[in-house]
Formats: structure tokens, C-alpha cells, sequence
């Protein structure tokens, strides 16, 4: 994991989905809006899962179980197998992704490399003036996004995130010195 990249606030993560969609320019060079790359990063935010293990995502990894679909998946990294429920909206958004690139089930969704995903994310955020974001920081903003949002259960990330330790969890969760300020200011009993 690459330490010196932070978690992504909300809006940042939809500044940079929508410049990739839409396409800039920077420096002299016009680059083309590019739906593939937002797709990527999108996922990342919403399910926690590394660039690696999206970019060899198929439909066909999207599996129907009873009224839910389930994500079956082999991480490179850990050689795990894995599998979790999908939310429905994060199926549908991959199913119409599919269908409007004329995508078949059993292709790659996203046939490119992890080095072109880190280039062109590079690039927009150069182009936004945004530093210490890279494509891991999309995994950290789910990370903390689960932890605040499911009472600070960082057992319940570390489960998500299949890390062998609270201690690495940890490192991915985003608190910022607005929530430091905070936790110190509801803590104060002066006798």
C-alpha cells in the first residue's frame, strides 16, 4: 500500500469522475473523456477492491444469487478467493456499462492495463491541482466511508478489505484532523 496517498473526501471523487467524463485539456494536450477509467474508479470507491483484481472483473464475475447478485473473485494480491453481495445499483450500473460498450459476458470489462489507469488518474489531478491521491486513495475512501458510516467498526473494514490485521486497516482509515478536533472536544469533563 502506498502510504503517502490519503483517502478521497466525496466531493474530490466527483470532481475527478466528472473531468474524466467529460474530458480536458492540460498543458497543450486534449484528452478524451474516458468513461473506462471512471468505470474502474468507481468501483474501487464503492466496493473496496483494488485496480488489479477490477481490471480482470467480467460480467459473468457478477453472479445471481436467489433475488441478489454476488461478486466472485481471485485477488491477486493475497491469492484469496472472495466473495460478497453486490449492492443491486453497483450490478446495474456494471450491466448498463456492459451493454452500452457492447462488452459480452465472459470479456474483460475494462481490457487495460493498472499503469494506464494510474497514468491518466495522474493526469486529472495534475489538471485539478490535486495532490497525494493515486488510484489506492478510492480504496481508502471506502475504507473510511464503511468505518464512519457503520459505527466505527473497524473489524467490520478489515473484514471487507480481507486484511490479516486491524493494525493495516487502520492505515487505509482516512480520520482527518477535523474528526481529531472533534473526538478530543466530546471527550473534555473538567471535574
Amino acid at each position: 500500500m502506498n502510504k503517502r496517498t490519503k483517502a478521497l473526501d466525496e466531493e474530490t471523487y466527483k470532481r475527478i469522475v466528472s473531468v474524466m467524463r467529460a474530458g480536458f485539456t492540460h498543458t497543450g494536450v486534449d484528452y478524451k473523456p474516458n468513461e473506462r477509467i471512471a468505470t474502474v474508479l468507481i468501483l474501487e470507491y464503492n466496493l473496496g477492491l483494488r485496480v488489479g483484481d477490477i481490471l480482470n472483473l467480467t460480467v459473468d464475475s457478477f453472479v445471481k444469487d436467489g433475488n441478489r447478485y454476488r461478486l466472485d473473485i481471485y485477488e491477486q494480491k493475497t491469492g484469496k478467493y472472495r466473495n460478497f453481495t453486490v449492492p443491486d445499483e453497483v450490478y446495474q450500473f456494471i450491466r448498463d456499462y456492459a451493454y452500452a460498450h457492447n462488452i459480452s459476458p465472459k470479456s474483460r470489462l475494462f481490457p487495460i492495463t493498472e499503469r494506464a489507469v494510474l497514468k491518466h488518474l495522474k493526469v486529472v489531478c495534475e489538471y485539478l491541482g490535486i495532490v497525494g491521491i493515486g488510484s489506492h486513495s478510492f480504496r481508502k475512501a471506502f475504507a473510511t466511508n464503511v468505518y464512519v458510516n457503520n459505527h466505527y467498526n473497524i473489524e467490520l473494514v478489515r473484514t471487507l478489505l480481507q486484511h490479516s490485521s486491524v493494525i493495516v486497516t487502520q492505515r487505509y482509515i482516512g480520520i482527518g484532523s477535523k474528526e481529531l478536533e472533534d473526538a478530543i472536544q466530546k471527550n473534555i469533563c473538567l471535574g
